[in-house]
């Protein structure tokens, strides 16, 4: 007869799990609130969930680094704060966008919200996990709930958009279940740490590498499609487009922070046991990626798909270094995250001001450039606002971007890539051209018919986060130093 299985409750360490039990159990309660009471105004929905986030932001504060709990299957360590205090910090500036002064369809549902906040705990579990099960689940969850959420915003263009989502999502899940149970296979074992043990011992047996290099291929295919590397990258654009704009700012950020935290611990483990043929793999998909993106960004007739295209750039900026694996690279991609934050929500969030249903400028596009002509003479603010921003992701010093690509540069040369920092440096030049153009449409173009082109798409809300994007966009020169150091001794700490 089998002994009976005891579980210590003190061993399991629930308070490592505080952060996503928070989310989850704001999104029920939203759930049962619009059960008992229906119609209820969004503006409580939204303030409900800015709290939940407020408190979700005070438990990760609050965790103890190189901590485990959950059977082993969460781990606390500065890469699991860094990335789930980018996530809450990112969807805090999102969710109060949903106090527009317009009325859009997916922010009238109580649902919307609840998903929002069942998303955010399944990329907290992505990040929160060295167990690839465990962030198979995450990763599912979050997709599912952002799927849907696209598809609220209902418009033959956002169904379109989550459809596409959803396939190209199938598609990268099927890959990391694959890549996943062929490490199985090898290893015995899901536990990164234990896997990384096992490869140690077995990469000398005849003809091991060949399920080892196999299995890590599908992993980088399914973080290729989740960042959105070449030749995974096709799905973006359109995505992007039609999705509403603060979502397609959204999707720029918080996933592709999930998922290259993922593979900051999933590739770094290969590249610690010298695979090197991973580490060349992502090295070329990263310069493909940058040069290629930047490529098609230059002929593109509308903002939203540039700045879809650029941020494709971004990402394969940040992933070549995640292929140097060095602490002083792992610490610049934190930086370089934190300040593309605020500056590309920013970007999409004035795009979404001057949106309005009929296609007035373009046949096809909302935001063609066009659009913008003459903008300084309609709206000065905004046209500053949003030239600040296109400067920053130029990388114009002093605004915020600029440091974060010169951290990733001094980390790729410090690694001995002078080539690869030399190519960073001209993708950064090339890149310069389409961003400036905007700016050219905007101050040095007359304007076509300023009276079709309405920015009443307001609210104080929106002025406010703009604000705190352009604030830290601006001000970046003052607080990069003492962010840098920060970032350093977390990554440091965990061994990273």
């Amino acid at each position: 007869m089998l002994a009976p299985i005891s579980v210590n409750l003190a061993s399991l360490n629930f308070i490592t799990l505080s952060p996503m039990l928070i989310a989850i159990a704001g999104a029920l309660g939203i759930l049962i609130i619009d059960l008992v009471k229906k119609d209820l105004d969004k503006t409580l929905y939204v303030i409900l969930t800015i709290l939940v986030l407020f408190v979700d932001m005070g438990a990760t504060l609050g965790l103890t680094l190189n901590e485990r709990g959950f059977f082993n299957v969460i781990m606390i360590d500065g890469v699991t704060i860094l990335g789930e205090l980018l996530i809450l910090i990112a969807s805090m500036l999102f969710i109060p966008l949903a106090l527009t002064s317009k009325r859009f369809h997916e922010y009238s549902y109580p649902e919307y919200f609840a998903l929002f906040l069942f998303m955010i705990a399944g990329f907290q579990f992505m990040v929160a996990s060295d167990n690839l099960i465990m962030i198979f689940v995450g990763l599912e969850t979050a997709s599912l709930a952002l799927y849907t959420m696209i598809a609220l915003h209902n418009t033959v263009g956002s169904h379109e958009a989550a459809i596409k989502y959803f396939t190209m999502g199938a598609l990268a899940a099927g890959f990391f279940v694959m890549g996943s149970a062929v490490i199985y296979a090898v290893t015995g074992s899901v536990e990164l740490y234990d896997i990384a043990k096992v490869l140690q011992e077995r990469m000398g047996e005849p003809g091991m590498m060949v399920p080892i290099i196999g299995g890590a291929m599908m992993l980088i295919v399914a973080i290729g499609f989740k960042v959105s590397l070449f030749p995974f990258h096709t799905w973006t654009p359109d995505v992007y487009e039609g999705a509403a704009a603060p979502m397609a700012g959204y999707m720029s950020i918080v996933p592709k922070i999930a998922m290259m935290i993922v593979a900051v611990r999933v590739l770094g483990m290969y590249i610690d046991l010298g695979v090197e043929t991973v580490r060349n793999v992502v090295i070329a998909m990263a310069v493909i990626t940058m040069t290629l993106s930047n490529m098609m960004a230059l002929v593109q007739d509308d903002v939203k798909r540039m700045l879809a295209y650029s941020s494709i750039s971004h990402a394969g900026f940040v992933m070549a270094a995640i292929a140097l694996d060095t602490t002083k690279a792992n610490s610049s991609i934190f930086l370089y995250y934190t300040l593309f934050l605020f500056t590309n929500l920013g970007a999409f969030t004035l795009l979404w001001i001057s949106r309005h249903k009929d296609k007035t400028h373009h046949a096809r596009y909302h935001h063609p450039y066009v659009k913008f002509a003459g903008m300084i003479h309609i709206e000065p603010v905004a046209a500053v606002i949003m030239a600040i921003f296109m400067l920053s992701l130029t990388g114009v010093p002093p605004f915020s971007l600029f440091w974060g690509k010169m951290y990733v540069i001094s980390a790729t040369v410090d690694a001995g890539y002078i080539w690869l920092a030399i190519i960073m440096g001209l993708n950064s030049a090339i890149a310069a051209y389409y961003y400036l153009k905007l700016i050219v449409y905007m101050f040095l173009m007359p304007a076509a018919d300023r009276a079709r082109t309405v920015y009443n798409n307001r609210s104080l809300a929106l002025e406010i986060v703009i604000g705190i994007a352009v604030f830290a966009t601006v001000a970046s020169i003052f607080y990069v130093q003492p962010l840098m150091h920060y970032i350093t001794y977390l990554i440091g700490a965990s061994g990273y």
